[in-house]
């Protein structure tokens, strides 16, 4: 097949205004928005966008996938710019600006499609063999920052979602994926006449039958496990501090959590009461066990709690604390995936003068291990703060540590009040369905909440909001699939897309 030298101009702006509806579809079916209904269509007019590029240049091709990536996720992190401009201190212009750059990289995510797809096309396999294969490769391969499953647009839908312990928010994302195709494959069923997409509507049926009565019957038998599972009563509190606040009011802010844990303690007795991320605002010891009393000045229940810790080496760690009840803390968890640019600056430790450029970036050095926390019997992990979106990342520690529950502690005042806090909940609620966990998540500024193994949010706080919460939840400690198997639908994807590539399929598109 040759390529023409030049696209017509009617043809190009078709592609580029298909490319346009279907990044803007994305943006608002997508967890920050929520319309849910458009992610079922979002990528039938990028489809048809790339169809329109095939016998142009990989230039066109390359250039549709970028912007319908950059695009969507400039519509969908808007939120990175407060972000930036608060962690780094560098002012709103050069942090519009450095948002700008990391959505250009983004979108080089989809252009990557793009290609790929274009190559598989032109070598003769058909729209409907290669479309979300190489979105669930790129899913699980593009390196990112943040996940960005398109699997997040079902996360209110408790019955499809369910699939999630089979295979992670991937196969949610397949699912999603074959919708999108069957809406696309019945356009140009209907706008060209061709043959009939039987194949592909027959794929969607068996696909959405089996989603469909998996989840049911799985909500059923998870709902009777929860039943019959030991009860933890649990202490929440969301204080409510400023980030620049919390440091120059440490006195201040560990008042508000002595004041609010106290009132918890009085309105009944508690297993375990919860402080968020960075709660205690003062360097604590390394070496275990040590005695708890100055941060717990006088409460009788087992706390966990964040704060930070140093080694004799001088180096600092975002730690989670566990203190029994006897006030002595025996187990503690180091964040392992520090945020970059909040915690760490890339290149910082070669070029140290970029700390001295980003005053208000830390400088903690990464945890060695998952272990879990202890609260007698019980085994506690405690993902902080973004760890708990990391689907691969929080597979890690269940394998390893066996938890009977998940405890997030997460400080998302950065963020201020935007989508962020609400889309890092929304986001996280996967990770109890692929281990039928409870997930329960301490913030300092909101959105606290507790989110049971069916993925439903069974309580929460409101955002920038000064509250408690109190809530019974089940302990609970057998595998799934997806913690035993993990990210397969990811490595399908790949070897159908390698065999692809390297097999030529003679009959024409």
């Amino acid at each position: 097949m040759k390529e023409a030298a030049t696209p017509s101009p009617g043809a190009r702006w078709s592609a580029y205004g298909l490319t346009l509806l279907a990044a803007v579809l994305h943006i608002f079916g997508w967890a920050g928005f929520g319309v849910w209904p458009l992610a079922l269509v979002c990528m039938a007019p990028f489809w048809a966008a790339l169809e329109l590029g095939l016998d142009r240049t990989w230039r066109h091709t390359l250039a549709l996938g970028w912007v319908y990536g950059a695009v969507g996720y400039i519509g969908g992190y808007h939120w990175l710019v407060e972000f930036l401009d608060v962690f780094s201190g560098y002012g709103i212009v050069p942090s519009t600006l450095f948002f700008i750059a990391f959505c250009i990289y983004l979108g080089f995510d989809y252009a990557l499609y793009a290609v790929v797809y274009r190559a598989l096309r032109r070598r003769g396999w058909p729209a409907a063999a290669v479309a979300v294969p190489i979105l669930l490769l790129m899913e699980w391969a593009y390196p990112a920052l943040f996940p960005t499953y398109l699997a997040n647009s079902f996360h209110m839908l408790t019955v499809p979602t369910q699939i999630a312990d089979l295979g992670g928010p991937l196969l949610v994302t397949a699912f999603i994926g074959l919708v999108n195709l069957s809406v696309y494959e019945t356009w140009r069923w209907w706008r060209e006449r061709g043959s009939t997409p039987k194949s592909v509507w027959v794929a969607v049926a068996a696909a959405t039958a089996f989603t469909f009565v998996y989840g049911t019957l799985r909500i059923e038998q998870i709902e009777a496990r929860m039943a019959d599972a030991p009860v933890l009563r649990l202490g929440i509190v969301q204080v409510n501090m400023g980030i620049f606040e919390k440091r120059s009011e440490a006195i201040e802010g560990h008042r508000r959590h002595l004041e609010q844990s106290q009132q918890l303690e009085s309105e009944g007795e508690l297993d375990l009461i919860v402080w968020p991320e960075s709660a205690y605002v003062g360097r604590l010891p390394r070496e275990l066990p040590w005695n708890g009393d100055r941060v717990r000045k006088g409460l009788r229940t087992p706390m966990l709690f964040g704060g930070l810790s140093i080694d004799r080496e001088r180096r600092m760690y975002n730690t989670v604390f566990a203190m029994d009840e006897d006030g002595m803390v025996r187990s503690t968890y180091d964040k392992t995936y520090l945020l970059m640019f909040g915690e760490y600056l890339p290149f910082g430790d070669t070029f140290p003068i970029l700390y001295e450029l980003s005053p208000n970036s830390g400088r903690f050095t990464p945890g060695s291990h998952v272990r879990p926390v202890t609260l007698g019997e019980w085994r506690i992990s405690t993902p902080v703060c973004y760890e708990d979106i990391l689907a691969h990342f929080t597979r890690k520690m269940v394998r390893e540590a066996k938890p009977h529950i998940l405890i997030n502690l997460t400080n998302d005042a950065w963020f201020g009040d935007t989508q962020e806090p609400w889309i890092h909940l929304l986001l996280s609620k996967y990770r109890a369905i692929e281990h039928r966990r409870y997930l329960v998540r301490s913030t300092n500024s909101g959105v606290s909440a507790v989110i049971d193994p069916l993925g439903r949010v069974v309580a929460k706080t409101g955002l920038l909001t000064r509250e408690n919460l109190r809530v019974d939840v089940r302990m609970l400690d057998r595998d799934t699939v997806y913690t035993a198997l993990g990210d397969w639908p990811g490595w399908l994807s790949l070897l159908a897309t390698g065999w692809m590539l390297i097999r030529r399929r003679d009959q024409a598109r």
